[in-house]
């Protein structure tokens, strides 16, 4: 008996490039939130939007880009998204950036809840999560500063 088999080819479609004045790579919490700010301009959403940072070893930007798109109050966030695209963008380390269009830049339980899935995750496939950041009108808040989590995050990143 014969059957059909699909053969796929995966890759990553540049859509557009743009120069911005911005770091070559992320050293600090700051720089990250910066990029999400000046790209992406998360602090004047009205919805939560999650972004991710691709990252080399170097933590030079490999890529950015939006991952999910929600609510006024919450963005559902997949593990198979973030690292399909971390492994794309043939990252060495990730951040993830999002916004609370509140201004209230308090990680919730949901958010401490998704940073710690998502570096399990990036543990076991050696694609670590360097910080969480929550950007707002008000600033930005590092969930790796904030919430000393132990074996959250890997201790030689940003």
């Amino acid at each position: 008996m014969a059957i059909n088999i699909t053969i796929n080819k995966i890759c990553l479609v540049k859509e557009y490039c743009h120069r911005y004045d911005l770091p070559k790579s992320i050293s600090c919490p700051a720089d990250a939130a910066k990029v999400a700010m000046d790209i992406f301009h998360l602090e004047q959403e009205a919805q939560e939007v999650l972004i991710l940072i691709s990252l080399n070893i170097k933590n030079m930007i490999m890529g950015v880009q939006e991952i999910s798109r929600g609510s006024t109050s919450y963005s559902l966030v997949s593990p198979k998204e973030i690292f399909k695209t971390a492994l794309l963008h043939n990252a060495e380390g990730i951040i993830m950036v999002h916004n609370h269009p509140s201004g209230d830049n308090t990680p919730s339980k949901p958010d401490i809840e998704v940073t710690k899935r998502i570096s399990q995750a990036g543990n076991l496939l050696a694609i670590p999560l360097l910080d969480h950041i929550i950007v707002s009108d008000t600033g930005f808040l590092s969930i790796k500063e904030a919430q000393p989590i132990p074996q959250l995050f890997r201790s030689d990143g940003i």
